[in-house]
């Protein structure tokens, strides 16, 4: 797989969490949906929590069914649907069959996900609820940390019937702009190639920006999909949802801001 073909996934959260502070209606996050589409996104994300607070499971049974038009099949669009599979996860994803489901360890009044999975601790759980989901047609991905000692875990995730991990980005971003950068991205570099060795596909998510992606994807040996939410609907504010969706796809491209940065 060329470094290029990573995908853009866009969480749509945001965009919800925005509607649900009025009863009018809008923003809709199906209309968001179709126009991220429309402007070259791959893929579509939700996570949806037990308390509704931005994604409601309404959202999700109309976004998978967006994501199921013809138009978007032909082109390869994905859904995909994360959480921890307490309460009715599993049944939402029964529901709405989407072709990724990402395993996250958020506890219900967690403000945002932010922990990998300790798959030893877990594994029990994991290995039973994977089988689940892969027998109901999805893609699983499994939320990780990037560690200095990554190859017991990732092999531990591939072992329990895991396709992807998804590295848990908030610390990269965190040192993006500090001394630690360099240290912190070759954690994860080391962790990528621990995934790649065991078999996984790598998925990537958490404060990710157009500022920070194009080292990140330079640096990882690969990096099969982006999920990105926050900082997307924020430069949207601005760009609108036409041109952040191009930001990000540019961004993605391994040369991107390699001339800046060696300046």
């Amino acid at each position: 797989m060329k470094r290029q073909d990573t995908k853009l996934s866009i969480n749509l959260n945001k965009v919800a969490l925005l509607r649900n502070q009025r009863h009018v209606g809008y923003p809709d996050p199906v209309l968001a949906g179709r126009t991220v589409l429309e402007a070259g996104a791959h893929g579509l994300t939700v996570h949806p929590r037990p308390d509704e607070r931005h994604i409601r499971k309404t959202d999700v049974t109309a976004l998978a069914a967006l994501a199921r038009e013809d138009r978007w099949k032909a082109k390869g669009v994905e859904f995909n649907i994360e959480g921890n599979p307490f309460d009715d996860y599993l049944s939402i994803v029964d529901r709405t069959r989407p072709d990724q489901a990402t395993l996250v360890p958020d506890s219900p009044d967690a403000a945002t996900s932010d922990n990998g999975w300790d798959v030893f601790a877990e594994e029990g759980r994991l290995r039973q609820v994977i089988a689940t989901l892969k027998g109901l047609g999805c893609r699983v991905s499994l939320f990780m940390n990037a560690t200095d000692d990554p190859e017991p875990a990732m092999r531990k995730a591939a072992n329990l019937g895991a396709d992807r991990v998804e590295l848990y980005t908030g610390p990269y971003a965190d040192a993006f702009s500090t001394r630690d950068r360099d240290a912190v991205l070759a954690r994860y570099v080391k962790t990528a190639e621990a995934a790649v060795a065991a078999g996984l596909l790598i998925n990537a998510g958490h404060d990710l920006t157009t500022e920070n992606l194009p080292a990140l994807v330079r640096a990882l040996p690969r990096l099969d999909e982006v999920s990105i939410g926050h900082a997307f609907t924020s430069d949207a504010l601005w760009m609108g949802l036409d041109g952040a969706v191009k930001a990000y796809l540019d961004a993605l491209r391994p040369a991107a801001g390699a001339s800046s940065e060696a300046a």
